[in-house]
This record gives structure tokens, C-alpha cells and sequence, in this order.
């Protein structure tokens, strides 16, 4: 009975890593990180946004922990999806993030900064400190978006 529950855990485990894989097109694999990296910002960012604006009810509980949430997902180094030739191939990035990388990097440091601060911020509990931070931290975002994000692209 251990061998059948060990040799069942093991190909589920094969069958997951295969689907895993196959999800990142091997020719891109760089340019998926970095779509994988911002669509999870994107999704812990955007709940966020509906609470502050008031299209869902405010919670503080639930506030914190999306913000908790995103200064981790902030801290993912996903300046290693930036790599030199990684700008060719499917990607909103614009060409120029490769001739301003400290630029690049500057702003990706000033967004990691402000999520961690909207953490701290929204731990002690005051909707308007939050959702203060919260415009402040979009401001991060849009000043990358700004310079570096193509408008046309799949999304």
C-alpha cells in the first residue's frame, strides 16, 4: 500500500511539474517572468483599488493582508526577467527599459519602497493613512508605466 501511495504521489508530482513547464513558452521564458511578475501585482493591486475607490466595503483586515501580500510579491527579483535580448519576442516592456536600467531600476526601487510602506501603513489600521499610501503607491506604478509600459499589446 506505501509503494501504490508513494508511485501515485510521484506521478502527480511529474504530471504537475509537466504542467508547469509547458505553462512558460520555452522561447520566452524571460519575458514570462516578468508577465507572471506584474499580472500578480496586477491582481493583488486591482482588489485593493475597488476597496479604496468604495466599490466593495471597506475592511481593514482584508486591506492588510493584500497589502501584505503585495509588498511581498514587490520584493520578487524580477529584474533577472530584464536580461540583455530578453526585449525580443512577445512583451509590453518598451525598448528603452534596456538603454535606462538604472532608471528602470530606481523606479522598481521606489515602488518596492512605497508597497512596504503601504504594509506598515495599513497594520495600524486607519482607512485614510491606507488609502492615502495606496495613491502614493499607484503613483510608483504609474511612473513606470509611464516610460516603460507599451499600451498595445495583448492586454
Amino acid at each position: 500500500m506505501k509503494k501504490q501511495t508513494l508511485l501515485g504521489t510521484l506521478l502527480g508530482l511529474s504530471l504537475l511539474s509537466s504542467a508547469t513547464v509547458a505553462h512558460i513558452e520555452q522561447s520566452e521564458p524571460l519575458q514570462s517572468l516578468r508577465q507572471s511578475y506584474f499580472a500578480l501585482l496586477g491582481m493583488t493591486f486591482g482588489p485593493m483599488g475597488d476597496m479604496v475607490k468604495g466599490k466593495i466595503e471597506w475592511d481593514n483586515a482584508l486591506f492588510t493582508t493584500w497589502a501584505n501580500d503585495l509588498n511581498h510579491a514587490a520584493q520578487f527579483g524580477v529584474e533577472r526577467g530584464f536580461a540583455p535580448g530578453s526585449d525580443k519576442g512577445m512583451t509590453r516592456a518598451k525598448p528603452n527599459i534596456w538603454s535606462n536600467m538604472d532608471d528602470f531600476q530606481s523606479k522598481l526601487d521606489n515602488f518596492r519602497a512605497a508597497a512596504a510602506s503601504l504594509a506598515d501603513i495599513a497594520a495600524e489600521g486607519d482607512p485614510a493613512a491606507s488609502r492615502e499610501q495606496f495613491v502614493a503607491t499607484g503613483g510608483t506604478c504609474k511612473a513606470c508605466h509611464d516610460e516603460y509600459k507599451s499600451k498595445d499589446y495583448l492586454y
